[in-house]
């Protein structure tokens, strides 16, 4: 009569098995470590993140992700699939020396965050601040090595009153190509409005 062998699990199982609770023990482990030691905290020259000598003689690099849209419950299987091949550059280069810049942000402004807020019956604010949560979240449990310091997202108040300033000066200029840049969009107003057309200035060769 053959007998068949059932995998030990008891208590004299065999003490270092490579389990998946010993993986995620591991793993969590070197994640404390690394967010302790700030391991891929990039220093910059001077300022309040600033360590000359850390960055003395260092070739820089500045690795960017797209960013995630926390439109969702989470992260989806396509994030990681490109983050990975990021992060794996990123590490390669910081091990040559250089002083990898390698930020993270969540881009959560639109349609999708709107009808998301919809279909759960909560203000936008609260489900985009939600979802970054989780996603900071499982990016830790990746492991991937993102300055978390420098993470940003566009719905915050403090980041989208400069793109709004931005387009607010783009707004207010035009496109010169006589002069090769913007000027001031009341010049081009006033021309108008005098029936003269718009301001331009003679080229090399024209009369």
């Amino acid at each position: 009569m053959s007998q068949t062998s059932t995998p030990n699990t008891g208590a004299d199982a065999a003490p270092h098995r490579y389990t998946a609770a010993l993986a995620a023990e591991l793993e969590r482990r070197w994640q404390d470590r690394w967010e302790l030691e700030g391991t891929f905290h990039t220093p910059n020259p001077s300022g309040p993140l600033g360590d000359p000598a850390a960055v003395a003689g260092r070739p820089k690099l500045y690795v960017m992700d797209m960013f995630p849209y926390p439109s969702g419950a989470g992260l989806h299987v396509g994030h990681p699939l490109g983050y990975i091949g990021t992060d794996v550059f990123a590490r390669y280069q910081r091990m040559n020396g250089y002083n990898v810049l390698h930020p993270l942000g969540y881009d959560a402004f639109g349609l999708p965050a709107e009808q998301y807020a919809v279909q759960t019956g909560q203000h936008p604010r609260v489900t985009t601040e939600a979802n970054i949560a989780t996603m900071r979240r499982q990016l830790r449990a990746l492991g991937l090595g993102h300055d978390s310091r420098r993470s940003v997202a566009t719905t915050d108040p403090s980041f989208y009153r400069w793109t709004q300033w931005i387009f607010l000066q783009i707004f207010n200029s035009w496109y010169d190509p006589d002069a090769g840049g913007a000027r001031p969009i009341v010049e081009l107003e006033d021309a108008y409005a005098s029936a003269a057309g718009p301001p331009r200035t003679a080229r090399p060769g024209q009369t």
